[in-house]
């Protein structure tokens, strides 16, 4: 695991990057909503180091718009406590009505793209031990081990096609955990005096700095290399710029939220919008490796597009959009339908993970009676979802669960099936 460089905590309301004007609306919102608070409470909101909150309230006092309110105890080294004037009030009522954001201050936006850039997921290798090891849960061909690794280093963009329930999802899930740097996600940075909010605690996981790293300016949150998902939902205004019409700000888009991982495009070509359009819109951040954004003012920006983008679909390549879109994505690997053998052993792990004896003799008779007989494509869900029912029919038999022929084709009957003339490759 490599530890980019980062920002240390601004010792001074200067080194901060953010005007003295901005930083006092922030905080008389803050005052405006805790009532009487402390410099380290403010800075426990704020995000920043008690020393520049002092240097704040002291400027706010100077223009009275903070009055003293004694000592929080009677130590007299504690703190003093502070709350707002009527004129500081007033100044709170205006910062709301401009933005209702209230929170960590954001970083400036060329600080954000300078950090972007030093933790580039283009940075961090992927060796083979590590993403077999990333996939070990998962049955893979070894073949196909051999176009992911490759895949998986370019940080570009991905197409995994093939038959639905064979696991691209969790390949494309694997994938993004084989990463093992850590990155720093700012809570909000601010374009043109908008703040856009990145941080997001359900889709960010937080990591430990290691043990005697340097301070980090706490505007800026350790973590994983994100893995954001995305399905059938997604339509093509959730890749812009979410404001906020009654708070007034900005939250990013999801694709954004990833920056530095991996997003993955699920269930691609199953949206309202059709493959090509999604693809027309992302042919400048594929290519380019920046996206164009706008405020609801009107001004756009860049911002850097720096991702391993994941598409998988249930189509096949020339189904989802022309050649000029397809040159977009740069690696397509076809996940295969399980063999004999690899169904097999989807079969035994299943067993292991539901506590039911594995009996390779009955799945090697049902495998021959129903997918060899029928010319049914198999299926790395069938197994788990065969057992799920196996579980439930044993459950109203008032029997343990055990794996037999004839349990497994009462299951059968619930599986949607597929002729192998019909399969995909």
């Amino acid at each position: 695991m490599d530890l980019f460089e980062y920002d240390a905590p601004p010792r001074t309301v200067e080194e901060t990057g953010l005007t003295t004007s901005f930083l006092i609306g922030l905080a008389t919102k803050v005052f405006y909503e805790g009532g009487t608070l402390t410099p380290a409470e403010v800075g426990e909101v704020v995000k920043l180091p008690r020393i520049v909150c002092r240097q704040l309230i002291n400027e706010m006092v100077s223009l009275n718009l903070l009055e003293s309110q004694g000592l929080e105890s009677e130590d007299i080294k504690s703190d003093i406590r502070y709350s707002l004037t009527d004129a500081g009030h007033k100044w709170a009522l205006e910062a709301m009505m401009a933005s209702q954001y209230v929170g960590p201050a954001p970083v400036t936006f060329e600080r954000f793209c300078k950090q972007i850039e030093r933790q580039s997921i283009n940075h961090e290798e992927i060796h083979r031990s590590e993403l077999e090891d990333a996939l070990s849960h998962l049955v893979i061909p070894r073949h196909m081990m051999s176009q992911l690794g490759p895949a998986a280093n370019s940080g570009r963009s991905i197409l995994l096609y093939g038959e639905p329930g064979n696991g691209k999802t969790s390949i494309a899930e694997a994938l993004g955990k084989s990463f093992k740097d850590v990155i720093f996600m700012p809570h909000a940075t601010i374009v043109g005096n908008q703040i856009i909010r990145f941080f997001d605690e359900t889709l960010h996981e937080v990591a430990e700095l290691p043990e005697g790293a340097t301070k980090l300016d706490t505007r800026w949150v350790p973590c994983h290399r994100p893995v954001v998902i995305s399905g059938g939902e997604l339509t093509l205004d959730m890749l812009d710029l979410r404001f906020e019409a009654t708070s007034r700000f900005y939250e990013a888009p999801m694709h954004l939220k990833a920056l530095g991982g991996v997003f993955v495009l699920d269930d691609f070509g199953r949206q309202v919008s059709t493959p090509q359009e999604f693809l027309n819109r992302w042919i400048v951040p594929l290519e380019k490796g920046f996206d164009i954004m706008s405020l609801h003012t009107g001004k756009k920006f860049t911002i850097p597009f720096d991702q391993l983008v994941v598409f998988s679909s249930n189509m096949i390549p020339e189904e989802l959009g022309d050649g000029a879109a397809l040159r977009r994505i740069y690696f397509k690997i076809m996940v295969p339908s399980p063999t004999r053998e690899e169904y097999v052993q989807i079969f035994s792990d299943a067993c292991n993970e539901r506590g039911i004896e594995f009996k390779p003799d009955v799945v090697n008779t049902f495998f021959d009676q129903q997918y060899e007989a029928k010319d049914i494509v198999t299926s790395g869900a069938h197994p788990g979802f065969l057992l799920q029912h196996v579980k439930a029919i044993c459950r109203y038999l008032d029997r343990d669960a055990e794996l037999t022929v004839d349990l497994l084709e009462i299951a059968w009957k619930n599986v949607a099936k597929s002729k192998r003339r019909d399969a995909i490759g």
